[in-house]
């Protein structure tokens, strides 16, 4: 495992899942973590600093600005600087067809998907960019930002607009030693997924048995490759999508 103490990082949507797993291996590598989350995940920050790592935890709707500049001030507050960070956070939309689908619910979604992964790039590079220092940001995209599924419309927007972001903003940063990559997860033993499950079993079945390994990911294979492309192992690695889903886009 890649040694990361001395560096700080920021994890959105750290509560559950991917992003707790992640911010739970970046804390095991020795990095100061940040996790935030739309509902405060206090206790799983507390539990990290009882196990002897350090953590904080910070309440940020990423969907709101207000929430993101402070999430990335609380992190420099609290522990001085800023070196990577893993933007996490989304939702799921139930499956729809496209001409059923309200307003409400794709702007739901696109608010935290894109804007929410807009927003927190935004303030992220903003401190790195003052520190004038080299770092790295993950945004997490999807399987679904690399191929349509039908009755997903406004969730699979929302994660190509993550891909189109951040291959554009890799570009702007690429000489300033800032590298911004995204990861594309396949389907994932985490909460959502298990809220899917019971909600359309039907669909996520036939889903499921599409994916080439045979079977679900587990949180952690994913933590993994984020924390490898914040690594130096990974420091000529630019603006790319990395699919981590078990074979299902390369059909």
């Amino acid at each position: 495992m890649e040694n990361f103490e001395g560096k700080v990082v920021i994890v959105t949507g750290a509560r559950t899942g991917i992003g707790l797993n992640t911010a739970t291996l970046f804390a095991k590598a020795g990095a100061a973590v940040v996790l935030a989350g739309r509902h405060e995940p206090k206790k799983e920050a507390d539990e990290l600093v009882k196990q002897g790592y350090q953590a904080a935890s910070v309440m940020c709707d990423v969907s709101n600005e207000a929430d993101v500049k402070n999430m990335v001030d609380f992190t420099v507050k609290k522990f001085g600087h800023l070196d990577f960070a893993y933007n996490n956070a989304g939702i799921q939309s139930p499956v729809t067809k496209t001409e059923d689908l309200s307003l409400d619910e794709y702007n739901q979604v696109l608010d935290i998907n894109l804007k929410g992964t807009f927003l927190s790039m935004k303030y992220e590079l903003k401190q790195l960019s003052k520190q004038k220092t080299n770092g790295a940001i993950v945004n997490c995209s999807s399987m679904g930002g690399l191929v349509g599924i039908a009755g997903r419309t406004a969730y699979h927007a929302s994660k190509h607009g993550v891909l189109g972001m951040t291959k554009s903003s890799a570009l702007e940063y690429a000489k300033d030693g800032i590298r911004i990559n995204a990861i594309c997860p396949g389907i994932v033993e985490t909460p959502m997924v298990k809220r899917m499950n019971q909600t359309e079993n039907s669909e996520m079945n036939d889903l499921i048995k599409e994916v080439p390994i045979g079977r679900l990911a587990h949180p952690e294979e994913m933590a993994n490759v984020v924390l490898f492309l914040c690594s130096d192992a990974a420091s000529y690695i630019i603006g790319q999508g990395i699919a981590v889903d078990g074979g299902y886009t390369i059909h």
